[in-house]
């Protein structure tokens, strides 16, 4: 990762990420999918008739992950307990690698998240290219260095953290010398848009210079994705499905194959648009020689005649030698020749 007044970056495979790029948008599979192998390649394959070029899913290995405690602890969106329901949405280790490489061959990268040592030991088993750690594992700061070790990119969601809980788990990273990217996210699901907060992006930035900065976004729809454009977000996570209609754990903020075709469209075209100065371009001259507006003759005018409003005016296209912004200069002024009605002024025609 380039460091110290340089621009940050990081590369999974042969894709770079940072200012100067479109940003990387990552379609969170997650466990929408259910455990359910085929719903799960379904998705893979709709993300990438999108136009996705990155997929992402999560590696639960409960016996590593959890305590029985879980059982009894229920998510804000659901009914049932966290145990139960990363149970009914577990993928086999054949699965997980048979899913990998489907989304390889399709062209894109796969990601996903692991939630304990195992999880993380059988995403490295499996040749994954860099890791996603979630905003629950933010602080979790022995998994990041058992992470790290690896010395693979790793992208890490903050939700539920400050920049004094975050601190550490970058001085994990950065003692690893491993590339890394710090994705804002609010950890309510949905999000309302009020409590996005995307001047946090900012603070991210001042607090960690080094770090390529993005946005985990649990709003509904993509607003809060294209807000964060210019902001300075270079990596954009949204959960994903195929079908709103489908039951799942986070299909009530996911968006669908149009909303992430106009979500990797729309967050390029904001990128491509900004920067530049207010300066006239090279290219809008054309535009300029209709939309222009020039001095011209309203009636005929004897030489020597006085150039008035009675005379002159300003009327498209701005051909002409003498241009609108020119017009004030040249009241009072006195015509050195006859002009005829209708005529573009030129600046020897005026004394």
């Amino acid at each position: 990762m380039k460091r110290l007044g340089a621009i940050p970056e990081i590369l999974i495979g042969n894709r770079k990420i940072s200012q100067e790029s479109k940003p990387f948008v990552i379609a969170e599979i997650g466990i929408n999918h259910e455990g359910n192998y085929e719903k799960a390649l379904r998705m893979v394959r709709d993300a990438h008739a999108s136009g996705a070029e990155c997929v992402k899913f999560q590696c639960h290995i409960i016996e590593d992950e959890m305590t029985s405690a879980a059982r009894k602890t229920i998510p804000s969106n659901s009914d049932k307990s966290i145990y139960e329901i990363m149970q009914r949405c577990l993928l086999s280790y054949d699965e997980e690698k048979l899913l990998k490489h489907a989304v390889e061959e399709l062209g894109m990268i796969y990601l996903s998240t692991p939630f304990s040592r195992a999880a993380a030991d059988r995403l490295e088993e499996m040749g994954v290219q860099a890791y996603k750690i979630g905003s629950g594992e933010c602080n979790n700061y022995p998994l990041i260095e058992h992470i790290a070790r690896f010395g693979k990119p790793i992208i890490l969601s903050t939700g539920m953290n400050n920049i004094k809980s975050i601190s550490p788990a970058v001085e994990i990273l950065r003692r690893h010398k491993v590339d890394y990217a710090l994705l804002h996210c609010t950890s309510l699901y949905p999000t309302p848009y009020n409590h996005v907060r995307l001047g946090a992006i900012s603070c991210l930035r001042d607090a960690f210079p080094d770090a390529v900065l993005g946005l985990s976004d649990h709003s509904l729809g993509n607003y809060t994705c294209f807000g964060a454009v210019p902001l300075g977000a270079n990596i954009l996570e949204k959960h994903f499905t195929s079908d709103k209609d489908w039951a799942g754990p986070d299909i009530e903020i996911s968006i669908d194959p149009k909303e992430l075709y106009e979500l990797i469209n729309g967050s390029a075209a904001i990128h491509a648009a900004l920067g530049g100065e207010k300066e006239i371009l090279e290219e809008e001259q054309p535009t300029i020689d209709f939309a222009y507006a020039s001095v011209v003759s309203i009636r005929n005018i004897k030489e020597g005649e006085i150039l008035t409003e009675e005379n002159i005016w300003v009327k498209r296209p701005g051909t002409g030698e003498v241009l609108a912004k020119d017009y004030k200069s040249l009241l009072g002024r006195v015509a050195s020749c006859d002009i005829e009605f209708d005529k573009q002024l030129a600046w020897k025609n005026i004394v």
